[in-house]
This record gives structure tokens, C-alpha cells and sequence, in this order.
């Protein structure tokens, strides 16, 4: 059982702002788990979070529609 501390919010405030940036990323982590961020963020998550193409993959897919809209133009 953890015990309630009753500290100002200005005092919060300074002992985060002490946090070196490794513990204050950790904090952040643990907050957004604790207030998740609206659905209206849920979209932007998923694209964020999703799968991205490599360089390879772009010049192949621009290859491809190169060579579609030479075909297409015949």
C-alpha cells in the first residue's frame, strides 16, 4: 500500500524539473499509460506506430508507376 503525499503542485513541479531526461521520459511513459490521450489521437497513434517502407520499396514503387503511366499514355 503506498502511502499519499501532500505536496504542492509548484513543488512537483520543481522535483520533476530536477529529473535527469532518462527518468523523465520514464515518467511521461508512465503517465500517458495512466491519462491514455482521447480517441481523437487514435488514428495518429496507428499511422505513427505502423509499418514504413524502405528506400528500396519508394524507387520500386516509382519505377512501377512509371512504367504504368508509359503504358497507359501508348
Amino acid at each position: 500500500m503506498q502511502d499519499l503525499v501532500d505536496i504542492e503542485f509548484d513543488e512537483l513541479l520543481k522535483i520533476v524539473k530536477k529529473l535527469p531526461k532518462s527518468k523523465l521520459t520514464k515518467l511521461k511513459l508512465e503517465l500517458d499509460q495512466v491519462y491514455r490521450i482521447g480517441k481523437e489521437n487514435t488514428l495518429a497513434k496507428l499511422l505513427l506506430q505502423g509499418p514504413t517502407l524502405s528506400k528500396s520499396q519508394l524507387i520500386k514503387i516509382a519505377k512501377t508507376r512509371k512504367s504504368i503511366n508509359q503504358w497507359r499514355l501508348k
